[in-house]
C-alpha cells in the first residue's frame, strides 16, 4: 500500500520561498501522477499542482491560477519523492497542503480521482 508523508512546511514572512517535499513509501510512484492540494481554514480543499506520471506525454503538469509562475511542482522517481516549489509567497497561500497520488499516470483536477494521501504540513505565510 502506498504511504506518503509530507515536510518542509513552516512559518515564511510573504514573498519567501518554501520548497514541500513529499516521500513515498510502500511501493514506486513510476505509474502514478501526482498532487499537491491545500486546505485554509474554513475553504475547501482545492489542487494546486499536479504532475502527471513521466511515462503518459513526458510529464504534464498543471498549475491552478493563483499560484501559476510561482509554485513548481516536480518528481523524482529514483527516489520515489514529489516537491513543490513555492515562490513569492502570499498569506492568501496560508493552508495544510497535502500529498496525493492517482493510481494511473493521467492527472485529474478533482480530489475523488486521488486514492492515497499524506497527512498534510502546514505552510504559514505572514505579511
Amino acid at each position: 500500500q502506498l504511504q506518503l508523508r509530507e515536510s518542509g512546511g513552516g512559518l515564511v514572512q510573504a514573498g519567501g520561498s518554501l520548497r514541500l517535499s513529499c516521500a513515498a513509501s510502500g511501493r514506486t510512484i513510476n505509474d502514478n501522477a501526482m498532487g499537491w492540494f491545500r486546505q485554509a481554514p474554513g475553504k475547501e480543499r482545492e489542487l494546486v499542482a499536479a504532475i502527471s506520471g513521466l511515462g503518459y506525454l513526458g510529464g504534464v503538469t498543471y498549475y491552478v491560477d493563483s499560484v501559476k509562475g510561482r509554485f513548481t511542482i516536480t518528481r523524482d522517481d529514483a527516489k520515489n519523492q514529489l516537491y513543490l516549489q513555492m515562490d513569492s509567497l502570499k498569506p492568501e497561500d496560508t493552508a495544510v497542503y497535502y500529498c496525493a497520488a492517482r493510481p494511473v499516470r493521467s492527472m485529474m483536477v478533482a480530489e475523488q480521482y486521488y486514492d492515497a494521501w499524506g497527512q498534510g504540513t502546514q505552510v504559514t505565510v505572514s505579511s
